[in-house]
Protein backbone atom coordinates (compact mmCIF):
# COMPACT_ATOMS: atom_id res chain seq x y z
CA UNK A 1 0.00 0.00 0.00
CA UNK A 2 1.36 3.60 -0.95
CA UNK A 3 2.93 5.03 2.30
CA UNK A 4 0.26 7.85 3.06
CA UNK A 5 -1.14 5.37 5.83
CA UNK A 6 2.22 5.66 7.77
CA UNK A 7 0.77 8.23 10.00
CA UNK A 8 -2.86 7.83 9.83
CA UNK A 9 -3.02 10.14 13.04
CA UNK A 10 -1.91 7.17 14.68
CA UNK A 11 -4.11 7.59 17.89
CA UNK A 12 -7.12 8.33 16.54
CA UNK A 13 -6.86 5.59 13.94
CA UNK A 14 -6.20 3.22 16.91
CA UNK A 15 -9.02 4.58 18.57
CA UNK A 16 -11.07 4.30 15.78
CA UNK A 17 -10.08 0.52 15.05
CA UNK A 18 -10.71 -0.12 18.40
CA UNK A 19 -14.72 1.35 18.82
CA UNK A 20 -17.49 -1.46 18.71
CA UNK A 21 -18.83 -1.84 15.30
CA UNK A 22 -22.42 -0.07 14.45
CA UNK A 23 -22.97 -3.74 12.71
CA UNK A 24 -24.24 -6.10 15.62
CA UNK A 25 -21.70 -8.87 15.45
CA UNK A 26 -23.20 -12.49 15.28
CA UNK A 27 -23.45 -14.41 18.40
CA UNK A 28 -20.39 -16.40 18.93
CA UNK A 29 -20.95 -20.10 17.75
CA UNK A 30 -18.31 -23.28 18.44
CA UNK A 31 -18.19 -23.59 14.78
CA UNK A 32 -16.71 -20.23 15.06
CA UNK A 33 -14.74 -20.19 17.67
CA UNK A 34 -12.82 -23.36 16.30
CA UNK A 35 -11.41 -20.07 14.07
CA UNK A 36 -13.14 -20.86 11.00
CA UNK A 37 -10.48 -23.16 9.76
CA UNK A 38 -10.21 -23.41 5.87
CA UNK A 39 -10.67 -26.35 3.97
CA UNK A 40 -8.88 -25.27 0.64
CA UNK A 41 -6.94 -22.28 1.55
CA UNK A 42 -3.07 -23.69 2.66
CA UNK A 43 -1.70 -21.73 5.07
CA UNK A 44 1.70 -23.45 4.62
CA UNK A 45 1.70 -22.30 0.67
CA UNK A 46 0.89 -18.81 2.20
CA UNK A 47 4.07 -18.66 4.49
CA UNK A 48 6.60 -19.97 1.92
CA UNK A 49 5.71 -18.34 -0.64
CA UNK A 50 5.99 -15.30 1.42
CA UNK A 51 9.07 -16.56 2.92
CA UNK A 52 10.48 -16.62 -0.52
CA UNK A 53 9.52 -13.67 -1.70
CA UNK A 54 10.64 -11.51 1.27
CA UNK A 55 13.79 -13.33 1.48
CA UNK A 56 17.16 -11.53 1.06
CA UNK A 57 17.90 -12.88 -2.35
CA UNK A 58 15.10 -10.61 -4.24
CA UNK A 59 16.55 -7.51 -3.21
CA UNK A 60 13.20 -5.62 -1.31
CA UNK A 61 11.72 -5.98 -4.96
CA UNK A 62 12.18 -2.57 -6.28
CA UNK A 63 11.48 -1.70 -9.79
CA UNK A 64 13.95 -1.37 -12.31
CA UNK A 65 16.59 -3.52 -10.23
CA UNK A 66 17.74 -7.10 -9.87
CA UNK A 67 15.43 -7.69 -7.68
CA UNK A 68 12.51 -7.01 -10.40
CA UNK A 69 13.91 -9.64 -12.08
CA UNK A 70 14.37 -11.99 -9.83
CA UNK A 71 10.67 -11.56 -8.98
CA UNK A 72 9.40 -11.75 -12.31
CA UNK A 73 11.18 -14.79 -12.95
CA UNK A 74 10.10 -16.46 -9.77
CA UNK A 75 6.10 -15.18 -10.18
CA UNK A 76 6.38 -16.61 -13.94
CA UNK A 77 7.29 -20.25 -12.65
CA UNK A 78 4.89 -19.91 -10.01
CA UNK A 79 2.06 -19.10 -12.39
CA UNK A 80 3.03 -21.68 -14.82
CA UNK A 81 3.36 -24.41 -11.98
CA UNK A 82 -0.12 -23.36 -11.48
CA UNK A 83 -0.91 -24.28 -14.25
CA UNK A 84 -2.20 -20.64 -15.77
CA UNK A 85 -1.80 -19.74 -19.22
CA UNK A 86 0.13 -16.57 -20.08
CA UNK A 87 -2.06 -13.51 -19.69
CA UNK A 88 0.60 -10.47 -20.37
CA UNK A 89 1.00 -8.57 -23.94
CA UNK A 90 0.86 -10.64 -27.30
CA UNK A 91 0.04 -13.87 -25.73
CA UNK A 92 3.29 -13.12 -23.12
CA UNK A 93 3.55 -13.73 -19.53
CA UNK A 94 3.95 -9.82 -18.87
CA UNK A 95 2.67 -6.18 -19.64
CA UNK A 96 5.77 -3.64 -19.75
CA UNK A 97 5.94 -0.80 -18.05
CA UNK A 98 8.27 2.61 -18.77
CA UNK A 99 8.37 4.70 -15.07
CA UNK A 100 9.93 7.86 -15.58
CA UNK A 101 11.35 9.07 -12.37
CA UNK A 102 12.34 12.84 -11.52
CA UNK A 103 14.03 14.69 -9.06
CA UNK A 104 14.79 18.34 -7.97
CA UNK A 105 17.96 18.46 -8.06
CA UNK A 106 18.73 22.74 -8.79
CA UNK A 107 16.46 25.39 -7.39
CA UNK A 108 17.64 28.50 -8.59
CA UNK A 109 14.26 30.56 -7.37
CA UNK A 110 11.21 29.29 -5.80
CA UNK A 111 9.37 32.38 -4.37
CA UNK A 112 6.22 34.59 -4.70
CA UNK A 113 6.16 37.76 -4.98
CA UNK A 114 3.46 39.80 -3.07
CA UNK A 115 3.67 43.63 -4.54
CA UNK A 116 6.79 45.10 -2.67
CA UNK A 117 7.69 41.73 -1.02
CA UNK A 118 9.23 38.50 -1.71
CA UNK A 119 8.45 35.11 0.14
CA UNK A 120 11.03 32.83 -0.70
CA UNK A 121 10.42 29.17 -0.05
CA UNK A 122 12.41 26.43 0.62
CA UNK A 123 11.57 22.95 -0.29
CA UNK A 124 10.74 20.76 2.47
CA UNK A 125 10.10 23.14 5.04
CA UNK A 126 7.88 26.00 3.12
CA UNK A 127 6.75 23.64 0.23
CA UNK A 128 7.16 20.01 -1.03
CA UNK A 129 7.50 20.29 -4.76
CA UNK A 130 8.10 17.51 -7.90
CA UNK A 131 7.40 17.31 -11.46
CA UNK A 132 5.98 14.01 -13.29
CA UNK A 133 6.84 16.12 -17.02
CA UNK A 134 10.49 14.86 -17.99
CA UNK A 135 12.05 17.81 -18.34
CA UNK A 136 15.91 18.73 -17.38
CA UNK A 137 14.45 22.75 -16.69
CA UNK A 138 11.31 24.01 -15.62
CA UNK A 139 10.83 27.31 -15.37
CA UNK A 140 7.48 28.88 -14.15
CA UNK A 141 7.79 33.27 -14.49
CA UNK A 142 5.25 35.65 -12.40
CA UNK A 143 2.20 32.77 -12.49
CA UNK A 144 -1.12 34.14 -10.88
CA UNK A 145 -2.23 32.41 -8.48
CA UNK A 146 -5.72 31.05 -8.18
CA UNK A 147 -7.57 29.91 -4.90
CA UNK A 148 -10.23 27.18 -6.18
CA UNK A 149 -10.89 26.15 -2.65
CA UNK A 150 -11.45 22.21 -2.86
CA UNK A 151 -11.49 22.26 -6.44
CA UNK A 152 -14.70 19.51 -6.81
CA UNK A 153 -15.85 19.93 -10.00
CA UNK A 154 -18.84 16.91 -9.18
CA UNK A 155 -22.08 18.09 -11.61
CA UNK A 156 -23.76 14.96 -10.03
CA UNK A 157 -23.45 16.88 -6.13
CA UNK A 158 -24.57 19.87 -8.57
CA UNK A 159 -21.31 21.44 -7.42
CA UNK A 160 -18.44 23.64 -9.06
CA UNK A 161 -15.94 25.04 -7.54
CA UNK A 162 -13.69 26.98 -10.36
CA UNK A 163 -16.63 29.15 -12.08
CA UNK A 164 -15.45 30.45 -15.18
CA UNK A 165 -12.60 31.03 -14.59
CA UNK A 166 -9.19 30.19 -16.88
CA UNK A 167 -6.44 28.34 -15.09
CA UNK A 168 -4.39 28.36 -18.34
CA UNK A 169 -0.68 29.38 -17.23
CA UNK A 170 -1.39 29.94 -13.60
CA UNK A 171 -1.29 28.36 -10.08
CA UNK A 172 -4.12 26.38 -8.88
CA UNK A 173 -4.37 26.70 -4.91
CA UNK A 174 -6.32 23.85 -2.79
CA UNK A 175 -7.68 23.37 0.42
CA UNK A 176 -7.41 19.26 1.14
CA UNK A 177 -10.08 17.10 1.59
CA UNK A 178 -13.47 17.75 1.10
CA UNK A 179 -16.07 20.76 1.39
CA UNK A 180 -18.49 18.23 3.81
CA UNK A 181 -15.19 17.82 5.72
CA UNK A 182 -15.62 18.29 9.38
CA UNK A 183 -18.80 20.43 9.12
CA UNK A 184 -21.22 20.47 11.75
CA UNK A 185 -24.07 17.88 11.37
CA UNK A 186 -26.83 20.91 10.58
CA UNK A 187 -24.06 22.55 8.17
CA UNK A 188 -25.76 22.96 4.84
CA UNK A 189 -22.92 21.19 2.87
CA UNK A 190 -22.84 18.62 5.61
CA UNK A 191 -23.28 14.63 3.43
CA UNK A 192 -22.91 16.78 0.25
CA UNK A 193 -19.88 14.83 -0.25
CA UNK A 194 -19.98 11.33 1.72
CA UNK A 195 -20.52 12.81 5.21
CA UNK A 196 -17.40 11.38 7.25
CA UNK A 197 -15.89 9.32 4.40
CA UNK A 198 -13.62 11.24 1.43
CA UNK A 199 -15.11 11.17 -1.93
CA UNK A 200 -12.64 10.96 -5.01
CA UNK A 201 -12.60 15.02 -4.83
CA UNK A 202 -10.77 15.10 -1.40
CA UNK A 203 -7.98 13.44 -3.03
CA UNK A 204 -4.44 15.46 -3.90
CA UNK A 205 -4.06 12.95 -7.10
CA UNK A 206 -7.70 14.19 -8.34
CA UNK A 207 -7.14 17.69 -7.76
CA UNK A 208 -3.91 17.58 -9.82
CA UNK A 209 -5.67 15.88 -12.40
CA UNK A 210 -8.15 18.43 -12.29
CA UNK A 211 -5.83 21.55 -12.61
CA UNK A 212 -3.60 19.74 -15.36
CA UNK A 213 -6.78 19.37 -17.36
CA UNK A 214 -7.89 22.98 -17.05
CA UNK A 215 -4.22 23.98 -17.91
CA UNK A 216 -2.35 25.01 -14.74
CA UNK A 217 1.15 25.34 -14.58
CA UNK A 218 1.20 24.08 -11.17
CA UNK A 219 -0.91 22.40 -8.33
CA UNK A 220 -0.55 23.42 -4.95
CA UNK A 221 -2.65 21.59 -2.12
CA UNK A 222 -2.39 23.50 1.39
CA UNK A 223 -1.42 20.80 3.90
CA UNK A 224 -3.39 20.76 7.14
CA UNK A 225 -2.71 17.36 9.00
CA UNK A 226 -6.45 16.74 10.37
CA UNK A 227 -7.70 16.47 7.04
CA UNK A 228 -4.88 15.63 5.17
CA UNK A 229 -4.66 12.41 7.68
CA UNK A 230 -0.57 12.37 8.13
CA UNK A 231 1.40 14.97 9.28
CA UNK A 232 3.50 17.21 7.07
CA UNK A 233 6.53 15.22 7.50
CA UNK A 234 4.85 12.78 5.42
CA UNK A 235 3.80 15.09 2.97
CA UNK A 236 7.18 16.34 2.69
CA UNK A 237 8.91 12.64 3.38
CA UNK A 238 10.68 12.61 -0.76
CA UNK A 239 10.51 15.72 -1.34
CA UNK A 240 11.22 16.88 -4.92
CA UNK A 241 11.04 12.97 -6.13
CA UNK A 242 8.43 11.85 -8.16
CA UNK A 243 7.33 8.86 -10.26
CA UNK A 244 4.95 8.78 -13.09
CA UNK A 245 3.79 6.37 -16.21
CA UNK A 246 5.75 7.55 -19.33
CA UNK A 247 3.29 9.31 -21.35
CA UNK A 248 3.28 8.90 -25.52
CA UNK A 249 0.71 12.03 -24.97
CA UNK A 250 -2.63 9.87 -25.42
CA UNK A 251 -2.45 9.40 -21.28
CA UNK A 252 -3.50 12.28 -18.66
CA UNK A 253 -1.98 15.46 -18.86
CA UNK A 254 -0.14 16.87 -15.93
CA UNK A 255 0.65 19.88 -14.21
CA UNK A 256 4.43 21.11 -14.60
CA UNK A 257 4.61 21.54 -10.45
CA UNK A 258 2.83 20.07 -8.16
CA UNK A 259 2.91 19.56 -4.05
CA UNK A 260 2.12 20.75 -0.72
CA UNK A 261 2.13 24.21 0.59
CA UNK A 262 2.82 24.01 4.15
CA UNK A 263 0.06 25.95 6.52
CA UNK A 264 2.02 28.64 7.62
CA UNK A 265 3.69 29.60 4.23
CA UNK A 266 -0.30 29.30 3.23
CA UNK A 267 -0.79 31.79 5.70
CA UNK A 268 1.37 34.54 4.35
CA UNK A 269 0.24 34.06 1.03
CA UNK A 270 -3.01 35.17 1.94
CA UNK A 271 -2.33 37.42 4.29
CA UNK A 272 -0.15 39.27 1.33
CA UNK A 273 -3.40 39.13 -0.58
CA UNK A 274 -5.30 40.83 1.64
CA UNK A 275 -7.13 37.27 2.54
CA UNK A 276 -8.17 35.51 5.50
CA UNK A 277 -7.53 31.96 5.05
CA UNK A 278 -9.83 30.88 8.17
CA UNK A 279 -13.36 33.00 6.27
CA UNK A 280 -12.29 30.88 2.90
CA UNK A 281 -12.18 27.80 4.15
CA UNK A 282 -15.48 28.72 5.15
CA UNK A 283 -16.97 30.43 2.33
CA UNK A 284 -15.39 27.65 0.17
CA UNK A 285 -18.01 25.07 2.00
CA UNK A 286 -20.68 27.18 0.20
CA UNK A 287 -21.95 26.03 -3.27
CA UNK A 288 -21.78 29.35 -4.59
CA UNK A 289 -18.54 30.02 -4.10
CA UNK A 290 -16.32 30.48 -7.51
CA UNK A 291 -12.06 30.54 -7.68
CA UNK A 292 -10.84 33.62 -7.69
CA UNK A 293 -7.21 35.36 -8.35
CA UNK A 294 -5.30 36.33 -5.34
CA UNK A 295 -4.84 40.17 -5.83
CA UNK A 296 -1.08 41.09 -5.96
CA UNK A 297 0.46 37.44 -5.96
CA UNK A 298 2.84 35.89 -8.52
CA UNK A 299 4.97 32.77 -8.18
CA UNK A 300 7.93 32.28 -9.22
CA UNK A 301 10.41 28.73 -9.99
CA UNK A 302 13.08 27.89 -11.87
CA UNK A 303 14.38 24.88 -11.60
CA UNK A 304 16.31 21.50 -12.81
CA UNK A 305 15.78 17.96 -13.00
CA UNK A 306 17.44 14.78 -12.61
CA UNK A 307 15.09 12.16 -15.32
CA UNK A 308 15.39 8.48 -15.76
CA UNK A 309 13.36 6.07 -16.99
CA UNK A 310 12.98 2.87 -15.59
CA UNK A 311 11.90 -0.56 -17.63
CA UNK A 312 9.60 -2.44 -15.30
CA UNK A 313 6.74 -5.26 -15.91
CA UNK A 314 3.41 -6.45 -14.69
CA UNK A 315 2.41 -10.12 -14.59
CA UNK A 316 -0.55 -11.83 -15.62
CA UNK A 317 -1.57 -15.10 -16.13
CA UNK A 318 -4.61 -16.36 -16.97
CA UNK A 319 -7.67 -19.20 -16.32
CA UNK A 320 -9.88 -18.82 -20.04
CA UNK A 321 -13.28 -19.13 -19.32
CA UNK A 322 -15.77 -22.02 -20.97
CA UNK A 323 -18.94 -19.91 -21.90
CA UNK A 324 -17.71 -16.53 -21.75
CA UNK A 325 -14.63 -16.11 -22.05
CA UNK A 326 -14.20 -12.41 -23.12
CA UNK A 327 -16.24 -11.69 -19.70
CA UNK A 328 -13.37 -11.00 -17.39
CA UNK A 329 -12.93 -11.38 -13.24
CA UNK A 330 -9.24 -10.16 -11.88
CA UNK A 331 -7.27 -11.12 -8.73
CA UNK A 332 -4.61 -8.54 -7.86
CA UNK A 333 -1.84 -8.00 -5.53
CA UNK A 334 1.27 -6.08 -6.24
CA UNK A 335 4.73 -7.51 -6.52
CA UNK A 336 7.03 -4.94 -5.61
CA UNK A 337 8.15 -3.01 -2.22
CA UNK A 338 10.49 -0.47 -1.45
CA UNK A 339 13.89 -2.37 -2.22
CA UNK A 340 17.43 -1.53 -0.10
CA UNK A 341 17.49 1.77 2.18
CA UNK A 342 19.80 3.17 5.04
CA UNK A 343 20.63 0.63 7.11
CA UNK A 344 19.13 0.33 10.54
CA UNK A 345 20.09 -0.70 13.95
CA UNK A 346 20.35 -4.00 13.24
CA UNK A 347 22.62 -3.37 10.00
CA UNK A 348 19.47 -4.17 7.47
CA UNK A 349 19.13 -2.84 4.54
CA UNK A 350 16.67 -4.76 2.39
CA UNK A 351 13.10 -3.50 3.36
CA UNK A 352 11.11 -7.45 2.09
CA UNK A 353 7.30 -6.06 2.17
CA UNK A 354 6.69 -9.41 3.23
CA UNK A 355 2.80 -8.41 4.77
CA UNK A 356 2.85 -5.31 1.81
CA UNK A 357 2.35 -6.93 -0.38
CA UNK A 358 4.11 -10.75 -0.61
CA UNK A 359 1.25 -11.75 1.82
CA UNK A 360 -1.66 -10.58 -0.75
CA UNK A 361 0.70 -11.71 -3.63
CA UNK A 362 0.56 -15.32 -1.79
CA UNK A 363 -3.66 -14.48 -1.43
CA UNK A 364 -4.10 -14.23 -5.42
CA UNK A 365 -1.73 -17.27 -6.12
CA UNK A 366 -3.59 -19.82 -3.52
CA UNK A 367 -7.23 -18.60 -5.27
CA UNK A 368 -5.67 -19.30 -8.75
CA UNK A 369 -4.05 -22.80 -7.86
CA UNK A 370 -7.38 -23.59 -6.48
CA UNK A 371 -9.70 -22.14 -9.63
CA UNK A 372 -6.96 -24.29 -11.50
CA UNK A 373 -7.72 -26.86 -10.03
CA UNK A 374 -11.39 -27.16 -10.11
CA UNK A 375 -14.09 -27.32 -12.54
CA UNK A 376 -13.76 -25.58 -15.82
CA UNK A 377 -14.96 -21.80 -15.31
CA UNK A 378 -17.09 -20.08 -17.38
CA UNK A 379 -15.58 -16.10 -17.14
CA UNK A 380 -12.19 -16.08 -17.95
CA UNK A 381 -10.33 -14.97 -14.39
CA UNK A 382 -6.83 -12.99 -15.03
CA UNK A 383 -4.04 -12.88 -12.12
CA UNK A 384 -2.67 -9.58 -12.32
CA UNK A 385 0.45 -8.91 -10.06
CA UNK A 386 1.41 -5.08 -10.60
CA UNK A 387 4.73 -3.08 -10.52
CA UNK A 388 5.24 0.30 -8.73
CA UNK A 389 2.35 0.07 -6.28
CA UNK A 390 4.75 2.15 -3.90
CA UNK A 391 5.50 4.61 -6.37
CA UNK A 392 1.72 5.76 -6.89
CA UNK A 393 -0.25 2.88 -8.22
CA UNK A 394 1.73 3.23 -11.56
CA UNK A 395 1.80 -0.76 -12.80
CA UNK A 396 -2.07 -0.65 -12.36
CA UNK A 397 -2.67 3.01 -13.49
CA UNK A 398 -0.47 1.82 -16.92
CA UNK A 399 -2.91 -1.59 -17.14
CA UNK A 400 -6.04 0.70 -16.36
CA UNK A 401 -4.55 3.16 -19.63
CA UNK A 402 -3.73 0.76 -21.99
CA UNK A 403 -5.99 -2.64 -20.57
CA UNK A 404 -5.31 -6.12 -22.28
CA UNK A 405 -9.04 -6.86 -21.06
CA UNK A 406 -11.66 -4.38 -21.73
CA UNK A 407 -12.58 -2.61 -18.94
CA UNK A 408 -16.03 -2.96 -19.67
CA UNK A 409 -16.40 -6.14 -19.86
CA UNK A 410 -14.03 -6.38 -16.52
CA UNK A 411 -16.94 -7.88 -14.62
CA UNK A 412 -14.92 -6.91 -11.28
CA UNK A 413 -11.43 -6.80 -9.36
CA UNK A 414 -10.69 -8.29 -6.24
CA UNK A 415 -7.33 -6.82 -4.86
CA UNK A 416 -5.38 -8.09 -1.72
CA UNK A 417 -3.19 -5.82 -0.15
CA UNK A 418 -2.12 -6.18 3.46
CA UNK A 419 -3.54 -8.97 5.68
CA UNK A 420 -4.41 -9.77 8.84
CA UNK A 421 -1.65 -12.17 10.53
CA UNK A 422 -2.95 -11.87 13.78
CA UNK A 423 -5.58 -14.70 13.86
CA UNK A 424 -9.13 -15.54 13.08
CA UNK A 425 -11.72 -12.56 13.23
CA UNK A 426 -14.86 -12.92 13.41
CA UNK A 427 -15.10 -10.06 10.87
CA UNK A 428 -13.91 -8.50 7.79
CA UNK A 429 -13.22 -4.71 6.97
CA UNK A 430 -14.67 -3.42 4.04
CA UNK A 431 -12.99 -0.63 2.79
CA UNK A 432 -14.85 2.33 1.46
CA UNK A 433 -19.01 1.83 0.75
CA UNK A 434 -21.65 2.79 -1.85
CA UNK A 435 -18.73 1.86 -4.72
CA UNK A 436 -20.88 -1.49 -6.00
CA UNK A 437 -23.53 -4.04 -5.36
CA UNK A 438 -20.10 -6.25 -5.32
CA UNK A 439 -20.41 -4.88 -1.23
CA UNK A 440 -23.53 -6.65 -0.72
CA UNK A 441 -21.71 -10.00 -2.42
CA UNK A 442 -19.26 -9.63 0.41
CA UNK A 443 -22.02 -9.23 3.06
CA UNK A 444 -23.06 -12.35 2.11
CA UNK A 445 -19.72 -14.30 1.84
CA UNK A 446 -18.66 -13.35 5.14
CA UNK A 447 -21.89 -14.66 6.56
CA UNK A 448 -21.25 -17.97 5.14
CA UNK A 449 -18.24 -18.17 6.73
CA UNK A 450 -20.04 -16.98 10.26
CA UNK A 451 -18.75 -13.58 9.87
CA UNK A 452 -19.85 -10.42 9.73
CA UNK A 453 -19.01 -6.93 8.02
CA UNK A 454 -17.24 -3.88 9.69
CA UNK A 455 -16.23 -0.32 8.43
CA UNK A 456 -12.90 0.90 8.03
CA UNK A 457 -11.48 3.01 10.30
CA UNK A 458 -11.14 6.69 9.26
CA UNK A 459 -13.20 6.56 6.15
CA UNK A 460 -12.45 10.35 6.09
CA UNK A 461 -8.59 9.43 5.35
CA UNK A 462 -9.99 7.96 2.03
CA UNK A 463 -7.96 4.52 1.61
CA UNK A 464 -10.10 3.67 -0.97
CA UNK A 465 -8.54 6.15 -3.28
CA UNK A 466 -4.47 4.90 -1.96
CA UNK A 467 -4.73 0.83 -3.52
CA UNK A 468 -4.55 -0.77 -7.12
CA UNK A 469 -7.87 -1.40 -7.05
CA UNK A 470 -8.29 1.92 -7.28
CA UNK A 471 -6.90 2.17 -11.19
CA UNK A 472 -9.81 -0.01 -12.41
CA UNK A 473 -12.55 1.47 -9.99
CA UNK A 474 -11.92 5.03 -11.31
CA UNK A 475 -12.52 3.70 -14.50
CA UNK A 476 -15.57 2.24 -13.42
CA UNK A 477 -14.75 -1.75 -12.78
CA UNK A 478 -16.46 -2.51 -9.72
CA UNK A 479 -14.12 -3.04 -6.96
CA UNK A 480 -12.99 -5.10 -3.48
CA UNK A 481 -10.02 -4.19 -1.90
CA UNK A 482 -8.80 -6.31 1.43
CA UNK A 483 -6.62 -4.61 3.48
CA UNK A 484 -6.02 -6.07 7.10
CA UNK A 485 -4.82 -2.47 8.71
CA UNK A 486 -7.53 -0.41 7.12
CA UNK A 487 -9.61 -0.96 10.54
CA UNK A 488 -8.94 -3.47 14.19
CA UNK A 489 -10.19 -6.99 13.25
CA UNK A 490 -12.84 -8.73 15.59
CA UNK A 491 -10.16 -11.02 16.42
CA UNK A 492 -11.74 -14.37 17.67
CA UNK A 493 -9.37 -13.94 20.35
CA UNK A 494 -8.99 -10.49 22.42
CA UNK A 495 -11.63 -9.42 20.19
CA UNK A 496 -11.59 -5.52 18.71
CA UNK A 497 -8.83 -4.34 21.14
CA UNK A 498 -6.77 -6.88 20.49
CA UNK A 499 -7.34 -5.91 16.44
CA UNK A 500 -6.26 -2.74 16.96
CA UNK A 501 -3.43 -3.39 18.91
CA UNK A 502 -1.89 -5.71 16.18
CA UNK A 503 -3.12 -2.59 13.59
CA UNK A 504 -1.16 -0.30 15.87
CA UNK A 505 2.29 -2.92 16.21
CA UNK A 506 2.33 -3.12 12.14
CA UNK A 507 1.84 0.43 11.44
CA UNK A 508 4.23 1.42 14.01
CA UNK A 509 6.65 -0.87 13.53
CA UNK A 510 7.03 -2.65 10.48
CA UNK A 511 5.33 -0.81 7.84
CA UNK A 512 7.61 0.21 4.81
CA UNK A 513 10.82 -0.82 7.19
CA UNK A 514 13.22 -3.37 7.55
CA UNK A 515 10.72 -4.93 9.77
CA UNK A 516 8.56 -6.33 7.22
CA UNK A 517 9.59 -9.56 7.22
CA UNK A 518 8.83 -13.07 6.84
CA UNK A 519 7.35 -14.04 10.71
CA UNK A 520 7.62 -18.35 11.40
CA UNK A 521 5.00 -16.87 14.17
CA UNK A 522 2.52 -15.20 11.57
CA UNK A 523 -1.21 -16.44 12.63
CA UNK A 524 -2.17 -16.58 9.12
CA UNK A 525 -5.63 -18.50 9.95
CA UNK A 526 -7.09 -14.36 9.70
CA UNK A 527 -5.23 -14.32 6.20
CA UNK A 528 -7.01 -17.63 5.00
CA UNK A 529 -10.18 -16.51 5.86
CA UNK A 530 -10.00 -13.20 3.81
CA UNK A 531 -8.30 -15.24 1.29
CA UNK A 532 -10.97 -17.48 1.24
CA UNK A 533 -14.00 -15.02 0.93
CA UNK A 534 -12.40 -13.66 -2.59
CA UNK A 535 -12.33 -17.06 -3.74
CA UNK A 536 -16.03 -17.67 -3.10
CA UNK A 537 -17.19 -14.36 -4.46
CA UNK A 538 -15.13 -15.25 -8.02
CA UNK A 539 -16.31 -18.53 -7.89
CA UNK A 540 -19.93 -17.41 -7.37
CA UNK A 541 -19.16 -14.41 -10.35
CA UNK A 542 -16.82 -16.74 -12.48
CA UNK A 543 -19.88 -19.18 -12.96
CA UNK A 544 -22.94 -16.74 -13.31
CA UNK A 545 -24.40 -14.04 -15.63
CA UNK A 546 -24.10 -11.30 -13.36
CA UNK A 547 -22.84 -7.90 -14.04
CA UNK A 548 -22.68 -6.07 -10.01
CA UNK A 549 -23.68 -2.79 -10.58
CA UNK A 550 -21.94 0.73 -9.50
CA UNK A 551 -24.05 2.01 -7.10
CA UNK A 552 -25.66 5.77 -7.90
CA UNK A 553 -23.32 7.28 -4.53
CA UNK A 554 -20.11 6.16 -6.58
CA UNK A 555 -18.24 9.45 -8.12
CA UNK A 556 -18.07 6.78 -10.84
CA UNK A 557 -21.29 5.51 -11.94
CA UNK A 558 -21.34 7.83 -14.90
CA UNK A 559 -18.44 6.03 -16.37
CA UNK A 560 -19.59 2.66 -16.03
CA UNK A 561 -23.28 3.32 -17.31
CA UNK A 562 -21.84 4.78 -20.51
CA UNK A 563 -20.42 0.72 -21.32
CA UNK A 564 -23.31 -0.84 -20.30
CA UNK A 565 -23.91 -1.50 -24.26
CA UNK A 566 -21.13 -3.62 -23.89
CA UNK A 567 -22.30 -5.64 -21.11
CA UNK A 568 -25.62 -6.65 -23.08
Amino acid sequence: MIRTLSTIGMAAFIAACSQPSDVEAPAATSEQDEATETTSISIENLSDIVKTLASDEFEGRAPGTVGETKTVDYLIDKFEEIGLEPGGRDGGWTDPVTLVHSRVVDLRALNVQARDTTLDMRQGRDIEISSSNPRETITIENAPIVFVGFGASAPERDWDDYGDIDLTGKVALFLVNDPDFGVAEDDPVAGRFGGNRMTYYGRWAYKFEEAARRGAAAALVIHETEAAGYGWNVAASGPGDNYAVASDGSGKPSVDLQGWLHLDMAQQWMEAAGQDLDALRIAARSEDFEAFTLDGLSFNADLGLEVERIESQNVLGKITGTERPDETIMLSGHWDAYGKGIADAQGRTVMPGANDDALGMAGIMEIARILKAGEPLERTVVVAAWTAEESGLLGSEAYAQDPIYPLETTVANFTLDILNTAGPAKDVIQVGEGQSELEEMMAEAADTQGRYVSPEGLPQNGLFYRADHFSLARRGVPVILIMGIAGGPDLVEGGREAGAEWVAGYIANRYHNQNDAWDPDWDLRGAAQDVELILDMTLTLANSTNWPAIKETSEFVDIRAESAAARD
